[in-house]
């Protein structure tokens, strides 16, 4: 009977199996380290990519901060110089007012007829004090003014008719009290009411 000796075939065996193992081993780990050497890089790259954005986007932001510093400077700017105008159309209309508001009472008075012996003005209430030939002259003048653009109302305080001679006519002395926002800041001429007249 032939005997074979198979201890040497299984040393071989065993030992490419140990080299196969070491083998997968090694290429594994080589696989695993690439992988990671890739991953690394392209992170790296991508945070790179971001540092340089974040870089843009701050100096953009730097123009934009310095562009809205700009931009609220103007904004003070027009707010000062609109306040400088508020001020000066203010000082036009009070210049202008008192001219417009005389003018108007001028015109209102009836030529020949009506005559206004003395005129004061106190916190939008306007007095004036006259002598007309009637009552009928009065009323005339009272609807006159309420024509007028900057007065609101006007109201009869006080009519008298006074003799001045036998045969001549007389003549009336009367006292008015008008409403107007002529010296008033901010004046609504759509707004203007018409006074009632209290009697003649």
């Amino acid at each position: 009977m032939i005997r074979i000796n198979l201890l040497p075939f299984r040393a071989a065996r065993k030992k490419e199996n140990i080299r196969r193992q070491i083998s997968i081993y090694l290429l594994s780990v080589a696989l695993l380290c690439a992988v990671s050497g890739y991953t690394w890089w392209d992170k790296t790259a991508e945070l790179a990519s971001l540092n340089a954005e974040k870089g843009r986007l701050n100096k953009e932001l730097a123009t934009y901060a310095e562009t809205i510093k700009k931009i609220e400077a103007l904004k003070k700017k027009i707010k000062q110089v609109r306040a400088k105008l508020d001020v000066i159309q203010g000082l036009e209309k009070k210049k202008k007012g008192p001219v417009q508001l005389l003018d108007e009472i001028a015109t209102a008075v009836p030529a020949g007829k009506l005559w206004l012996n003395s005129l004061s003005e106190r916190g939008g209430t306007l007095d004036l004090r006259g002598t007309a030939m009637d009552n009928d002259t009065v009323a005339l003048f009272m609807t006159n003014l309420e024509k007028a653009e900057h007065i609101s109302s006007v109201d009869l305080k006080s009519a008298q008719l006074k003799s001045t001679g036998k045969d001549e006519q007389g003549v009336s002395d009367f006292s008015l009290a008008c409403k107007t926002w002529i010296y008033q800041e901010t004046p609504k001429p759509g707004s203007k009411k018409r006074g009632r007249r209290r009697g003649r």
